[in-house]
C-alpha cells in the first residue's frame, strides 16, 4: 500500500504501512511521531515500538521531553511566551549531538536517551549505549518536523514521519484527565502552550511535511 504524504490513515492502518515499511529497510531507521501535548504520541510510539519488537526488528525508544532545557531557558521569554514555548522548551543542540548525528545513517552508533529529568529539574549525563547497526530509533515528542531537526546540519533525518491529528479540544480534554490541568483549550492559562502549538503548526505545517496522518482522535 503507497501513501502520499498528508493523506490520513486510521490508526491500525497507520501502524500497518509503518510496520510494513519499516521491515523492507536496511541499516538504521529514524522514526519521528509529532503531535500536540495530548495527541497520543508516546502511546502510538510504544504500540509501534511493540508490533516491530514482535516482528524481530530491534527497537530503541527516545522522547523528546529528556531533553528539556532548565527551567531559567524555557521560561526567559516569560512564563506565557507561546514563541518561548516552541523556540526555547527543548535542548535542541544536546538532542542533536546526543541522539540525531550518532543514530542517523551515517552516524557512529553512540548516543545518550535522555538530557534532563523534569520531576527533579536536573541535568542528566547517563551513560552511552550503543545502538546496532539495524535498530529502528522511534521518536515521539512535540516540534519534530521543525528545520532544524528535519534537516540537521545539513542532512535528512527522519526516514519516515508521523503526524497525529487531534483537535484540542480532545488533546486539551486528555491532558485534563491526566495532569488536572483546565479542560477549556481556551483557558488563559494554557495559553502558552495551546498557542504555541498553533504557531507551530501555523509556521511548518507538520500534516503536509509528515510522511503519514493519523487520525488518532479516539
Amino acid at each position: 500500500m503507497e501513501t502520499k504524504p498528508g493523506e490520513t490513515l486510521s490508526r491500525s492502518a497507520a501502524l500497518a504501512w509503518l510496520v510494513a515499511r519499516i521491515r523492507q529497510r536496511t541499516g538504521r531507521t529514524m522514526v519521528a511521531i509529532d503531535g500536540v501535548d495530548g495527541a497520543g504520541k508516546t502511546t502510538f510510539a510504544d504500540e509501534l515500538a511493540t508490533e516491530l519488537t514482535d516482528s524481530g526488528l530491534t527497537v530503541i525508544r527516545i522522547s523528546f521531553d529528556d531533553f528539556l532545557n532548565p527551567a531559567e531557558i524555557r521560561h526567559r521569554r516569560g512564563r506565557t511566551s507561546p514563541d518561548g514555548f516552541v523556540a526555547d522548551t527543548y535542548d535542541y543542540e544536546r538532542f542533536i549531538d546526543d541522539v540525531l548525528d550518532p543514530l542517523g545513517c551515517e552516524g557512529c552508533g553512540r548516543y545518550r536517551a535522555k538530557s534532563y529529568d523534569f520531576a527533579s529539574e536536573t541535568p542528566l549525563n547517563p551513560p552511552w549505549q550503543v545502538a546496532p547497526d539495524n535498530a529502528v530509533v522511534i521518536v515521539d515528542g512535540m516540534f519534530l518536523h521543525r528545520n532544524r531537526l528535519r534537516n540537521a546540519r545539513g542532512r535528512k533525518i527522519w526516514d519516515l514521519s508521523v503526524w497525529l491529528d487531534v483537535p484540542f479540544e480532545v488533546s486539551v480534554h486528555r491532558l485534563a484527565e491526566r495532569d488536572g490541568s483546565p479542560d477549556d483549550p481556551d483557558d488563559e492559562r494554557l495559553a502558552r502552550y495551546v498557542e504555541g502549538q498553533k504557531l507551530y503548526i501555523g509556521r511548518i505545517n507538520p500534516a503536509e511535511r509528515a510522511d503519514l496522518v493519523v487520525d488518532n482522535t479516539d
